[in-house]
């Protein structure tokens, strides 16, 4: 089951990849939801690879195809089936890898798990699964607008140690996701934006790469959702942020910041919001007891730097020799950029199922 996310809203991915291609089964999307590929194609397209020089130069055109579960346009309550074939696979790339696990890749830990791994450009460990992540997750979405007035916004708060200082938590309803692609960075701090394309061109440049932060803003997420204890509505967040690759922390509203005030500080104080109960600050992020609070659902997600480089590094193969490596094939920079409809995508599956589970408590 590693393979499938979701409890009420179960979505499995397949696909390596340089494989044929790259497929998700979403099982439990509730019937008479219209659904076109074109909902779906849009979030695909802003995380396909190929889209500025600030990205891998691998062309992907990321077409999805609707095999099943939808008849005129409506969804039948049947599980979905979508594909995404690929089309600039080169697994010749990564022939002189075979025999060298690339540091801190995934090479290594597949090996020592299944005695086998895929041998080029990391199987599934790759960023390339996310396509069909994506794909589930923009009719997630669908479902959380139309249904529950739900709204998803993520952008690049950092990049390397740059940060977008006027991008706050307490701005969330400020930015627009045509604001945000307006940076080939996806920064809508035309400042900090200017800066991080610099420093990833740099990285780019010295055969490196960077690390950042995306941030995330879930507004209109009504009060109730999420389960008591181990499904709370941070906790399922948590797990489906570490899950896309090169993720290595996660922050909910505060974060650790929080950690270093008092109580005083730090507590939401309820008020009256147009007939229902609000608070004045948001320092919890939108949780309450793993609970839904009616406030927007904030966090911000660290990506570490991409671990293919093109530097040579000295390293050992699999038998424990000394070799240097200079990794060849495509790669990203820096992966925040095109990082923000992933996170986008797997909080609307969080949000979805639980929204979903809602419905069987009532």
């Amino acid at each position: 089951m590693s393979n499938t996310f979701g409890t009420a809203l179960r979505v499995t991915t397949c696909g390596e990849s340089h494989g044929p291609g790259i497929g998700a089964v979403i099982d439990g999307c509730p019937p008479g939801l219209k659904l076109a590929e074109s909902d779906i194609q849009a979030q695909l397209d802003r995380r396909r690879p190929g889209q500025s020089a600030l990205t891998t130069s691998r062309e992907e055109a990321d077409r999805v195809v609707i095999q099943s579960g939808v008849l005129d346009g409506v969804t039948l309550g049947t599980p979905l089936s979508l594909f995404i074939a690929s089309g600039d696979a080169r697994p010749g790339d990564y022939a002189k890898l075979e025999r060298i696990p690339r540091p801190s890749h995934a090479d290594y830990a597949y090996r020592a798990k299944y005695g086998i791994q895929a041998r080029s450009g990391g199987g599934r460990a790759s960023a390339r699964e996310t396509a069909a992540r994506v794909a589930a997750g923009a009719v997630a979405e669908k479902l959380l607008r139309e249904s529950y007035g739900v709204r998803i916004v993520a952008w690049v708060s950092a990049v390397g140690e740059i940060d977008g200082a006027e991008l706050d938590f307490a701005r969330v309803n400020d930015w627009t996701r045509e604001q945000v692609d307006s940076s080939p960075v996806r920064c809508p701090d035309p400042a900090a934006s200017a800066a991080m394309v610099a420093a990833i061109g740099q990285a780019k440049q010295d055969q490196d790469s960077l690390g950042g932060v995306v941030s995330c803003a879930c507004s209109g997420v009504p009060a109730g959702w999420g389960e008591p204890v181990f499904d709370k509505l941070e906790a399922r967040l948590g797990q489906a942020m570490l899950s896309i690759p090169a993720a290595k922390g996660v922050e909910i509203g505060s974060g650790f910041a929080g950690a270093r005030r008092r109580g005083s500080e730090h507590n939401d104080l309820f008020v009256g919001k147009g007939g229902q109960l609000g608070t004045v600050t948001n320092n919890s992020g939108g949780t309450l007891g793993g609970i839904s609070s009616g406030e927007p659902v904030l966090f911000r997600v660290a990506f570490k730097p991409p671990s293919t480089i093109g530097k040579k590094q000295q390293t050992a193969d699999y038998d424990g020799k000394p070799v240097t490596l200079q990794a060849g094939g495509r790669h990203d920079p820096c992966v925040v950029p095109r990082a923000v409809p992933i996170v986008e995508a797997m909080a609307a599956l969080v949000l979805a199922d639980l929204a979903l589970r809602q419905r069987m408590v009532r």
